[in-house]
């Protein structure tokens, strides 16, 4: 078994290595043509200004940092909004995969409603959907909505308690609108909910599929020991399908990583939205699309390495 898993690495590694070289090879081929056709190529954009701002972002971006700052602004945006939906939708993806497993028919047909709705509309129509839920149908800043303490919702986005200078600010009602405290916008909500209920629903049908392949009498073992359904669930039957479903749950959220770069249909200034405006101000077209290209490659693969770590640790604990 060992010497089959060192030949899958190996294979694995040089059909990466072949991947490389061809991508290296098509890029120093580009670089010729253009240069023989005197179109100037290189990434020595990245070092110039970018000439442009990014209003949004953990990183702050003004018009004479350079391109390589804005790329990263844009590479954090796309983790900021990523990782925080990868988190929901597992948890909302555990909690509907329960509800679809529910005794309680108002429940089993809630979740059900949700998983067929979510996963059969098409991801962008729900971003946009979201988008439009958020910048028109919601109040303006000056009559926002309270939803909780320091809490405010509105067509300008989500006011939230922050710590500013070591102290936590908490948003008020102004003059004209919301002082104090941070600020979600309606796109980086947009992206968020977008990703993670659509998201969710595929984690959702994956845990309900795992759980009804187990064999009946595990179930029915654990309801003749005394445990309620929910013991039953939680206890018994979760963990064997977790393991199973681990997979292809990790895929999902992979592919939400890679479906966040639809976040530039929204206004949203991510990674794709980043290099587009690069590609706009310096016309190095194969040059963004290589960093972009590279950058969502690498995210691939670092989730591909995690998934393969926690399905290992998972077969361990089943062998132990």
């Amino acid at each position: 078994m060992a010497a089959g898993r060192t030949a899958s690495r190996a294979a694995q590694a040089l059909i990466l290595a072949v991947v490389v070289g061809l991508l290296a090879l098509l890029v120093t081929t580009t670089a010729d043509h253009l240069q023989q056709r005197g179109i100037r190529s290189g990434f020595d954009f990245l070092l110039e200004p970018a000439g442009f701002s990014i209003g949004e972002s953990l990183l702050p971006v003004e018009a004479e940092d350079s391109t390589l700052r804005a790329f990263a602004a844009g590479l954090l945006n796309t983790l900021r909004v990523a990782l925080p939906g990868a988190l929901l939708a597992t948890l909302i993806g555990v909690l509907a995969g329960f509800g679809r497993l529910a005794d309680n028919p108002l429940v089993r047909g809630l979740a059900s409603a949700y998983v067929n709705a979510f996963r059969n509309i098409p991801l962008l129509l729900q971003l946009l959907a979201w988008y439009f839920l958020l910048t028109d149908l919601l109040p303006a800043t000056d009559a926002a909505l309270r939803v909780a303490p320091g809490v405010f919702l509105s067509k300008s986005g989500l006011a939230l308690p922050w710590w500013v200078d070591g102290a936590l600010e908490i948003p008020e009602p102004g003059g004209f609108g919301i002082d104090g405290g941070a600020r979600l916008t309606p796109e980086y909500l947009a992206i968020l909910l977008g990703l993670t209920f659509y998201s969710a629903a595929y984690i959702a049908e994956t845990l309900r599929g795992a759980v009804e392949a187990l064999p009946p009498g595990q179930r029915l073992s654990a309801l003749a020991l005394g445990m309620t359904p929910r013991q039953a669930f939680v206890l018994v039957l979760l963990p064997q399908a977790w393991r199973a479903a681990l997979p292809p749950v990790t895929s999902q959220l992979l592919n939400l990583f890679k479906n966040a770069s639809l976040a530039v249909a929204i206004g949203y200034p991510d990674l794709v939205s980043v290099a587009g405006t690069s590609l706009n101000q310096t016309g190095r077209a194969i040059e963004c699309l290589a960093i972009v290209i590279a950058v969502y490659l690498l995210l691939s693969l670092l989730a591909a390495a995690l998934s393969h770590r926690l399905e290992q640790r998972a077969l361990r604990g089943q062998a132990a």
